[in-house]
């Protein structure tokens, strides 16, 4: 996030929220939007193929076709500009690119962007008006943007639309994606990525790699590695020979479950090290029993950039080891002995050599913990991000054309389907459905449908259905409701006897970052 979580709930007076169904993902924070929008009188406009919870309470509600964020996004920007809602002094001394970015938007008007999103061209006006006449306007989004073959576009677009009307750099406004996971931040910003080292550092970068084998006393590749996607791929080429999964469960997560299993089984070692038995793990040739979070000392740093101590509360059970242990005594094993007593010796070798961490210390993360960049031990953390100015100097607009998703509706598969999370599950279910109370609540997937579809295919509510598309098919309780459109369909993916990633599609990736078109593909519906 560029801002922090409080200014959701003080300092915004429009929130736009696209591909993020908050209230049941990120519950705290969409509680502090609610509280806005009903004290303070914020103004909340949501875009969203379904007919999210926050959507009632919306000013302007946009429901739009999955895979179209491009052209709606475009086109308010076209209501801006045409309606010089725009932010002239920010553009003129903070950005470049405006002009190229302006000439691609001019096409996109809101009628012309109704017949792609099903969007009535009025409600993009008023969504756009809503945004650039707030003194201060935030954007959130989640994997509902990022999650498509033009992921990086769509992200991109987000950007554009900030930057044209100036909400960037200032308490309330910024581009504020919401993380999925309680760390995942804090995973980046630790060189959990494939072309990154520590705070973002490229792999490519000589003078980067120089730093790095300096402090760690080995010579490292020049070329960046893999994304989880790539290296199953790799991996069914008989290309990857081993894999070591970490918190991961692919094999209920991954798109097109059964090409990651036939992946799965062609690799000479697989090492999986988590908490409970996966469905990943039972593949496994090695499996490392790892600890929760309450067993371990250390820092997260979470969707805010906020940097906080975790402290141990029990011990370790069963003879299980924290992750970072786990982790040194198997370097030891491979020839690079790595000798830390505790995570805080590895924290503060860390931060020598990642510059937005250099300033912080246990003892100075104590309390609220520090939001980074901080860059020295009288700095006290960067809640708002890109005040002065942005990391490379002027921001920069692009000129975004709307594509459309790689795989359309067709006779044989004539609905859209989109997957996501349940509030009372999370992810693959591996601790969520160990829980009885939750999973009593929730014992099992669903397909939301139409009700127009339903009466169709002559479907009532409750019954089991069979889901399918060109990657597979699963058996499931069909829930009829209107909140997802009469050519869109919608699943969980925390159900490994009902996966949705059996449909999903791996082949429509990202270009830019690899990411899985999860959002959107071609299915069909069959009566049992």
């Amino acid at each position: 996030m560029t801002n922090s979580i409080n200014e959701l709930e003080a300092d915004a007076k429009c929130v736009f929220l696209i591909g993020t169904n908050t209230t049941e993902n990120h519950p705290v924070i969409g509680y502090k939007i609610k509280q806005n929008v009903r004290k303070n009188g914020a103004k909340l406009v949501v875009a969203d193929p379904r007919r999210i919870e926050l959507a009632e309470m919306a000013d302007v509600y946009m429901k739009f076709k999955p895979g179209t964020d491009v052209a709606l996004i475009n086109a308010m920007m076209n209501v801006i500009i045409n309606e010089e809602l725009l932010d002239k002094e920010f553009i003129t001394n903070r950005t470049e690119g405006f002009e190229e970015m302006a000439a691609v938007i001019a096409q996109y008007t809101p009628e012309y962007a109704e017949e792609i999103t099903e969007v009535p061209a009025e409600d993009i006006r008023k969504a756009a008006r809503l945004y650039a006449e707030a003194d201060t306007a935030s954007i959130c989004y989640a994997m509902g943007i990022t999650q498509h073959s033009t992921g990086t576009d769509n992200v991109k677009s987000v950007c554009n639309l900030a930057l044209l009307t100036g909400n960037l750099g200032k308490p309330g406004t910024g581009v504020n994606p919401l993380r999925g996971q309680n760390n995942v931040q804090g995973a980046c910003d630790m060189g959990a990525l494939p072309v990154t080292y520590p705070a973002y550092q490229k792999v490519t970068d000589s003078a980067v790699r120089e730093k790095f084998e300096k402090a760690w006393g080995v010579s490292l590749s020049p070329n960046n590695g893999l994304t989880l996607t790539a290296a199953i791929n790799k991996a069914y080429s008989k290309e990857l020979k081993g894999l070591m999964v970490i918190g991961e469960n692919p094999m209920v997560s991954d798109p097109d479950l059964k090409h990651v299993e036939e992946a799965l089984d062609n690799l000479e070692l697989l090492m999986v090290q988590d908490i409970f038995f996966t469905e990943t793990a039972r593949k496994a040739d090695v499996v490392f029993p790892g600890v929760t979070f309450a067993e371990t000392d250390g820092t997260f740093t979470n969707t805010e950039r906020r940097v906080q101590r975790v402290r141990q509360a029990i011990s370790p059970r069963g003879g299980t080891l924290p992750d970072w242990q786990i982790l040194c005594e198997l370097s030891k094993r491979l020839g690079y002995p790595m000798n830390y007593s505790s995570p805080e010796e590895i924290f503060d070798e860390m931060k020598t050599v990642t510059p937005s961490y250099a300033g912080m210390t246990y003892t100075r993360l104590e309390g609220k913990g520090l939001h980074w960049p901080c860059p020295n031990e009288e700095h006290m953390g960067t809640p708002v991000l890109h005040k002065e100015k942005f990391n490379r100097g002027l921001g920069l607009f692009h000129a975004i054309e709307f594509k459309d998703p790689a795989e359309l509706p067709d006779e044989e598969y004539p609905l859209i389907l989109s997957t996501g999370r349940n509030l009372f599950h999370y992810h693959t279910g591996t601790m969520t459905r160990r829980s009885s109370a939750l999973n009593k609540h929730v014992p099992e997937n669903e397909v939301q449908i139409n009700p127009a579809t339903a009466e169709r295919l002559n479907i009532v509510n409750g019954e089991k259905v069979k889901v399918v598309t060109r990657r597979g098919n699963i058996e499931v309780k069909a829930k009829v409701t209107d909140i997802v459109n009469e050519n869109v369909i919608f699943t969980y993916f925390h159900f490994s006897e009902a996966a949705a990633n059996m449909l999903t599609n791996a082949d429509s990736l990202d270009p830019v970052a690899g990411i899985p078109e999860y959002k959107v593909c071609a299915a069909r519906v069959e009566k049992i």
